[in-house]
């Protein structure tokens, strides 16, 4: 499975803060095999969020796209409104599994507004900023995407 993550994050993108969730994600995608890709850095910025996904799914530079951050609750989080805008169907059941594990954890994950959904031949997964978070919320998908991909290339 070929993955590429995208860190969404004012503070990251500007070099005033480190990234640690991206390389967390990575982390994660490579302990279930995953191939990384591509890896990218945007600010909270509808349009360069959206233009960064659309870029990778039409270009078939992975099979599933991760990205991370901006799906709290913040002025600034519109990471689902960028996917939205770039996705072709919804694939909520992801959303929900993640979800309900995060929930095992704490009664934060009900503020999260992750979205997941199809662009062509690539799976979009929104994940928490929060490395930790982020690292629990693929945890909780990991074993399901390598069948959604090979469902979406049948």
């Amino acid at each position: 499975m070929r993955v590429a993550v995208l860190t969404v994050s004012d503070r990251a993108s500007a070099g005033t803060y480190e990234d640690l969730a991206g390389p967390e994600v990575e982390r994660v995608a490579r302990a279930a095999g995953a191939e990384i890709t591509a890896r990218a850095l945007v600010p909270d910025e509808r349009n360069e969020i959206a233009r960064q996904l659309r870029d990778w799914a039409d270009n078939g530079i992975a099979d599933v796209i991760l990205t991370t951050g901006g799906t709290g609750l913040a002025p600034r989080d519109v990471t689902p409104e960028a996917t939205r805008d770039v996705i072709e169907r919804e694939a909520p059941g992801i959303v929900e599994l993640m979800r309900a594990r995060g929930l095992e954890i704490t009664p934060f994950a009900a503020l999260a507004r992750q979205v997941a959904g199809t662009r062509g031949r690539a799976l979009i997964v929104n994940l928490p900023g929060s490395p930790k978070a982020a690292a629990e919320s693929l945890e909780a998908v990991i074993a399901i995407l390598p069948h959604a991909v090979e469902l979406m290339t049948k």
